[in-house]
């Protein structure tokens, strides 16, 4: 099935693969190690999927493929500071869309995840089919009126916090999962001489904000069952020594 368009990203990425493009996919093994940002962009472009975290699959993470001086407190930038770079540099999605915990998926699958977690669904029809609560219409309807926002800048005008309005954790998380929210950059604070400190402050979005058109006309061009089979068949190739079952949990 051929695409509408193409994005002008690195290795030009784009929003979704024709059936024989994802032939190339299917040579693939997750198999690298990141020592530089480009590295981790490199891994994003080529295995599409790529969790940050150690997960239930054992090797399938950034943190087991990092020499360790790129993963964290090195006094200089690794993984962690890379991560908002990465986000702009390759055009990916990022956000906790597996296991709750954050992954990297490249633009030509976060489609097939975005149309099989929403199951077809765009927000405003799961509202309307009654199959969203209302604290999670709240937040949606907070984050496209006004994303990107800041975390903070989000509790703010939501009123969260411990005398206001309750579980904005648990809402974002699953609003990221079902793949209607996702994590457009990290922001740093700086000091008075404009060096950097203190840890990135995720900024949310929605994915049609953030994409634009090329994502809102790929994000549903299959059905939901055949998304979910097609990044079930791209995990399978990914890691052939994982069994089905495993894949399956994963996958969600």
């Amino acid at each position: 099935m051929a695409l509408s368009g193409t994005i002008p990203l690195v290795k030009r990425e784009r929003f979704g693969y024709t059936d024989a493009e994802g032939g190339e996919y299917m040579k693939k093994r997750f198999d690298f190690t990141v020592r530089t940002k480009q590295d981790l962009i490199d891994a994003v472009h080529d295995f599409g999927v790529v969790p940050l975290f150690r997960n239930a699959i054992p090797g399938f993470s950034v943190e087991e493929h990092v020499d360790p001086v790129a993963w964290f407190d090195s006094g200089q930038d690794g993984v962690w500071e890379w991560k908002g770079p990465v986000i702009r540099e390759s055009g990916c999605a990022y956000g906790k869309f597996f296991e709750k915990k954050a992954a990297f998926v490249s633009a030509a699958w976060f489609p097939d995840l975005a149309n099989f977690r929403r199951d077809g669904y765009d927000f405003d029809a799961r509202w309307d089919e009654g199959l969203a609560p209302r604290g999670d219409k709240f937040l949606y309807d907070l984050i496209d009126a006004n994303g990107p926002l800041l975390s903070k800048r989000l509790k703010q005008l939501g009123e969260y916090g411990r005398d206001g309005r309750k579980g904005f954790d648990t809402t974002i998380g699953r609003l990221q999962t079902q793949g209607y929210v996702l994590i457009s950059d990290f922001v740093y604070s700086q000091d008075k001489h404009g060096q950097r400190y203190g840890w990135g402050v995720a900024e949310y979005t929605t994915p049609e904000k953030l994409f634009g058109r090329q994502f809102a006309d790929a994000v549903y061009r299959h059905e939901p069952k055949e998304s979910r089979a097609r990044l079930l068949a791209h995990l399978r190739a990914l890691l052939p020594a994982v069994k089905e079952t495993a894949l399956e949990r994963f996958l969600g």
